[in-house]
């Protein structure tokens, strides 16, 4: 017998990929979702800002 083993030995299968979404699918609450998401990490961006001065977080 050779070395080489076939696929029904086992061995770990590849999951299979999923097929990428294209921005054209997505309706006005998923756009919304978004924004709201980009807002929120702007804003924690900015409180670490401040933090790494060391002034006070609360104006």
């Amino acid at each position: 017998m050779s070395g080489r083993q076939g696929k029904s030995c086992g061995g770990k299968l590849k999951p299979l990929k999923a097929a990428k979404k294209k921005d054209a699918d997505l309706d006005e609450s998923d756009l919304a979702f978004k924004q709201k998401q980009k807002e929120e990490q702007a804003k924690l961006k900015e409180m670490q800002q401040k933090a790494a001065k060391g002034g006070p977080l609360c104006e």
